[in-house]
C-alpha cells in the first residue's frame, strides 16, 4: 500500500520525536561529561558546558585502576563468549539433527531452567564455587558459560531445525563423520546465529554487576562495572567521573551492535543462503 506525502511526513515526524525522546538522555550524558561538578549540580541545568573539559576523561580513568578493570572485563567477555558459542552450538546441533529416546523431554527440561531466576541459584552457586576455591577469581564468571545457556541453545536449535537434511546427507556420502559435519557444514550455516549470540552475550557480560560483586573481593579482579560503581559513595557521588567511564563503557557494545547488525537481522529471521 502506497502512502501519500502527508502521511509519510506525519510518520517521519513521529519517528523523529520518538528517537529524540530516547536519545536525549544519552546526549545530555555526553555533554555533561565535559562539565565541572558545579555545572552538573547547577539549577536550572544546561545542556552544553561552558568549556569542554577533555581532561575529565583522563582524570576519571587515572583515578582508579581502570586499565586492570578493562583487562578483566575483556578477559571475562571473551572467555564467556567462546564458551557459549562452542557449548550451545554443540547441544543445539544434537537436539536439532539427531533422534534419540527422551529428546523432547530433555529439551523441555532444558527450557524450564529459563524460568528459574538467577537469584534462586545464586547462593548454591556461591557455596559450590567456594568449595572449589574459586571465590575472588574470574573462574565463576567464565566457567559456567562453557556449559551452555538454555536461551542460546533454543535460538540455535530453532535455526538448525530449518536446515534441509540434504546438507548432512551429502556430507555423509562424501565420507564426513559427525564432528566434521558439525564443524564444516553447520558451523558456517550457523554464522548469523553465532554472531547474534556473541553480541547478546557481550551486552550481558560487559554490563554485569551483580555477578562480579558477589564473587570478586580483590580490586585487582574487578571488572569495569564494579569500578564504575566505586564512584558512588555513601553520602555523595562523583557524577562527572561516573559519566566519563560510562561513555567509555558503552562504546564497545555500540560498535559490536553496529558491526553485527546485518548478521543479527539474518539470525533473527532464520534465513539460509
Amino acid at each position: 500500500m502506497k502512502l501519500n506525502k502527508g502521511t509519510k511526513a506525519v510518520i517521519y515526524a513521529l519517528l523523529i520525536l520518538v528517537a529524540v525522546y530516547f536519545l536525549f538522555p544519552f546526549v545530555y550524558m555526553f555533554f555533561s561529561a565535559f562539565k565541572t561538578e558545579a555545572e552538573i549540580n547547577a539549577i536550572p541545568p544546561s545542556l552544553f558546558p561552558k568549556k569542554f573539559l577533555w581532561s575529565n576523561f583522563v582524570n576519571a580513568w587515572q583515578s582508579q585502576e581502570f586499565g586492570t578493570f578493562l583487562k578483566n572485563s575483556i578477559l571475562v567477555t571473551i572467555g564467556t563468549t567462546v564458551g557459549q558459542l562452542l557449548s550451545c552450538s554443540l547441544v543445539a546441533y544434537g537436539f536439532a539433527r539427531y533422534e534419540f529416546k527422551g529428546k523432547n523431554v530433555l529439551f523441555m527440561i532444558l527450557l524450564s531452567t529459563m524460568m528459574i531466576p538467577w537469584d534462586v541459584t545464586m547462593i548454591p552457586q556461591y557455596m559450590e564455587f567456594k568449595l572449589f576455591g574459586w571465590i575472588n577469581t574470574l573462574k565463576p564468571l567464565i566457567v559456567p558459560s562453557w556449559f551452555g545457556s538454555a536461551y542460546y541453545i533454543f535460538l540455535m536449535r530453532q535455526f538448525l531445525m530449518g536446515v534441509p537434511k540434504d546438507y548432512e546427507e551429502a556430507a555423509r556420502i562424501d565420507g564426513a563423520n559427525a564432528f566434521q559435519i558439525y564443524s564444516r557444514i553447520f558451523m558456517p550455516i550457523l554464522r548469523p546465529q553465532l554472531i547474534l549470540v556473541a553480541v547478546l552475550n557481550l551486552l550481558t557480560v560487559w554490563n554485569d554487576y551483580l555477578g562480579p560483586l558477589i564473587f570478586l573481593q580483590d580490586r585487582s579482579k574487578f571488572t569495569l562495572a564494579l569500578g564504575l560503581a566505586s564512584f558512588k559513595g555513601v553520602h555523595n557521588t562523583q557524577i562527572v567521573p561516573m559519566l566519563c567511564i560510562t561513555i567509555i563503557m558503552i562504546i564497545p557494545p555500540i560498535l559490536a551492535f553496529i558491526g553485527a547488525q546485518k548478521y543479527i537481522i539474518e539470525g533473527t529471521s532464520g534465513s539460509i543462503k
